[in-house]
C-alpha cells in the first residue's frame, strides 16, 4: 500500500479528495503545513489523519525550514509526497531527503507557470487551460535563492484540459480547474504511482507512464482523452424539455452524418433524434458491398436489403415494414439516382443519407420541403473510428466497435440438414444486418432482404413472435414462410425454435453456446430446419 505525506498551505482540497478516494489504495500517512491556522488541519483530523505544523519562524532561511520539515516527517513512513497549495519553493535539502514529490499546478504547463495561472490564462484570452501534475524539482541556486525559470519546470506526469468560457472570471475559472481538472488528474497520477506504473528519470527530465498508453495488443488505454467542438445547438434533445447540442471530432476521416453536407437549403436542421437515427442508418449500410438500402426508425432497422440496383434494394427494404418506415431515416450505400429518389418521396421520411446524389435525384428530393438530404461523401472501405462510447452518470463505457464480419466458411453446421447455398447467403446477410438491431434481436430474411424484425425484447421467444408478426402482418409481398432466422445470442431453450417453426422458418443462424444447445438442435432437426452456429454473439443494447 502506498502511503503519502501531504503538504498543504491552506484548505488542502486536493489532498482531502485523494484521502477520500484512496486511488490505487493509497492513503495519507500525514498532512503537514507551515500555517497553524490552515483549515486542512481540522479536515485531516476529522479523517483521523495525523498532522504536523512547521511554521516559518523569523530569521529561518529556506534550508533551515526544510530541515525542520524533514525532522517532523521523520517519524512517519511514506512512499510519495504530494503538495497542495504549499506556497514554498523546495530545494534539494528537502527533495534529496524525500521520495518522489508531486505537485499540481493550475495550468497546462509550460503555459502560465507561477502563482496566478488563472488570471494569466484569462489575460491571454485562451480558450483552453487546465492543470498539470508534475514531479517537483529543485528550483533554487546554491544560496537557496529561487530561480524563476526553474519553478514548475519538473517532468510532467499527467495533464487535464479545461475550457475557458466567455464571462469567466478568476474565481469561476479557479473552481472549474479544481473540480473538473485537478480532482481528476491528481488522483490519476497517485493511482499510477501506487500501481507501480510510473518511471521517473529526473536526470533526463522524463516520466514514463505505462498505464497511459495502449498495450502492445492495441487494447484500451487506461485514460481516454477526447476533445470535440460544438457544431450546433439543437432545437432540443430526445424530448422537448431537454437541451442538446452536436459536437464534432474534426480528426475523423470516416464518412459520418456529423460532417455531412445538408443539400436542401431551407429544410429544418437535424434534430438530436435525427442525428442518432441517421448515424445508425449509415453504420448499417456500410456493412455491404452490393447496392444496399435501409430504413431506420428509433435506431432500429425497419427494413434492409441488397439488390442489383439501388432502387430495387430500397423497394425491398421498405416493403419489410412500410407502416413503421413512416417518418424514418433512409440510408443508401450508392449515389442516389432519380429512380430511387422517386420511391423515397412516395411516403413521409425525415432524412436521406447517401454518398452523393445525381442532379435528377436532388430535384426530386427537394420537392419534399422538410426532407433533410445528407451527403456523407465517399464511404470507403476503412472504418477509422475504433471505439464507441456510452456516457453514464459519473463516467462512461468505452468498447471496441463491433466490426465482426462473417462469411459462409465461418459457419458451423450443427443440424442433420445442410443449408442450401441460398440459405447460407441469406444467413450471412441476416447476421450482418442483425448487428444493428437492438437486443434481444431476431431477424427474418429471405434472399438478401429482411422480412420481419423483432427488436428490443426482454425475452428471446417474444422477439421471435414479434418478428413473425411483423413478417405476416406488416410486410408487403413477402412473409416468413421459408425464411431464415437470425438470433443475436443463443437460444436458451427450444421454445424459440418451436415458435419459429410455427412461423414457417426453415433455417437458423445463431451464436450457439447454450447449455441447452443439444435440445435446441434436436428441436431444429425435428422440424427439418438447417442451423448454423457463428461462435460469436452480436448484442446491441443501445
Amino acid at each position: 500500500m502506498t502511503r503519502i505525506a501531504g503538504m498543504a498551505g491552506n484548505r488542502g482540497r486536493n489532498l482531502l479528495n485523494i484521502a477520500d478516494r484512496q486511488p490505487g489504495g493509497a492513503e495519507l500517512a500525514v498532512v503537514l503545513t507551515n500555517d497553524p491556522a490552515a483549515p486542512v488541519l481540522e479536515a485531516a483530523a476529522e479523517r483521523d489523519i495525523p498532522t504536523e505544523v512547521v511554521p516559518l519562524e523569523d530569521g529561518m532561511d529556506r534550508r533551515e525550514h526544510e530541515r525542520a520539515v524533514n525532522e517532523a516527517l521523520a517519524e512517519y513512513e511514506f512512499d510519495l509526497v504530494c503538495l497542495d497549495g504549499y506556497m514554498r519553493i523546495l530545494s534539494d535539502t528537502f527533495l534529496e531527503a524525500q521520495p518522489t514529490t508531486l505537485n499540481v499546478h493550475p495550468s497546462l504547463l509550460p503555459a502560465f507557470p507561477g502563482t496566478d495561472a488563472w488570471g494569466d490564462a484569462l489575460e491571454a484570452d485562451v480558450s483552453v487551460t487546465g492543470c498539470t501534475v508534475h514531479v517537483v524539482t529543485d528550483a533554487t541556486d546554491e544560496g537557496g535563492e529561487v530561480l524563476e525559470s526553474e519553478v514548475d519546470a519538473g517532468p510532467i506526469v499527467t495533464q487535464e484540459p479545461i475550457p475557458v468560457y466567455e464571462g469567466d472570471d478568476t474565481e469561476s475559472l479557479k473552481e472549474r480547474v479544481l473540480y473538473e481538472g485537478e480532482f481528476r488528474a491528481y488522483p490519476r497520477a497517485v493511482k499510477w504511482f501506487a500501481e507501480g506504473a510510473v518511471d521517473v528519470d529526473e536526470d533526463a527530465g522524463e516520466v514514463t507512464v505505462d498505464a497511459d498508453r495502449p498495450g502492445e495488443d492495441g487494447g484500451l488505454p487506461s485514460r481516454r482523452v477526447v476533445s470535440s467542438d460544438r457544431v450546433d445547438t439543437l432545437r432540443y434533445g430526445e424530448n422537448p424539455h431537454q437541451d442538446a447540442a452536436v459536437y464534432a471530432d474534426y480528426t475523423c476521416d470516416e464518412a459520418s452524418v456529423v460532417h455531412a453536407d445538408q443539400l436542401n437549403e431551407g429544410a429544418k436542421a437535424l434534430s438530436y433524434n435525427n442525428y442518432n437515427d441517421a448515424d445508425g442508418a449509415l453504420n448499417l449500410i456500410k456493412e455491404f458491398d452490393e447496392p444496399a438500402a435501409a430504413v431506420i426508425k428509433h435506431t432500429n432497422p425497419a427494413g434492409c436489403a441488397t439488390a442489383d440496383t439501388l432502387a430495387e434494394a430500397y423497394e425491398k427494404a421498405l416493403s419489410t415494414d412500410p407502416m413503421s418506415a413512416f417518418g424514418g431515416i433512409v440510408s443508401l450505400n450508392r449515389e442516389c439516382d432519380a429512380a430511387t429518389a422517386e420511391l423515397i418521396v412516395d411516403s413521409f421520411k425525415e432524412v436521406v443519407v447517401a454518398p452523393g446524389y445525381t442532379d435528377d435525384a436532388l430535384e426530386v428530393l427537394r420537392e419534399k420541403e422538410n426532407l433533410r438530404v445528407l451527403d456523407v461523401g465517399e464511404l470507403g472501405d476503412e472504418r477509422t473510428e475504433r471505439f464507441t462510447e456510452k456516457p453514464l452518470v459519473a463516467g462512461r463505457l468505452v468498447q471496441e466497435r463491433d466490426r465482426q464480419s462473417i462469411s459462409v466458411d465461418d459457419l458451423e453446421i450443427v443440424t442433420e440438414r445442410e443449408p442450401t447455398d441460398e440459405e447460407l447467403e441469406t444467413m450471412v446477410f441476416a447476421w450482418q444486418t442483425l448487428k444493428h438491431v437492438k437486443s434481444n434481436g431476431i431477424l427474418f430474411a429471405d434472399g438478401t432482404e429482411t422480412v420481419g424484425v423483432g427488436m428490443g425484447q426482454v425475452s428471446r421467444v417474444d422477439a421471435v413472435r414479434l418478428a413473425a408478426m411483423k413478417a405476416d402482418e406488416h410486410a408487403e409481398g413477402k412473409d416468413a414462410e421459408g425464411a431464415v432466422m437470425a438470433s443475436d445470442a443463443f437460444f436458451p431453450f427450444p421454445d424459440g425454435i418451436e415458435q419459429a417453426a410455427e412461423a414457417g422458418i426453415e433455417a437458423v443462424i445463431q451464436p450457439g453456446g447454450s447449455v441447452n444447445d443439444e435440445d435446441v438442435i434436436e428441436a431444429a432437426d425435428e422440424h427439418g430446419m438447417a442451423m448454423a452456429f457463428t461462435g460469436q454473439r452480436s448484442f446491441r443494447h443501445d
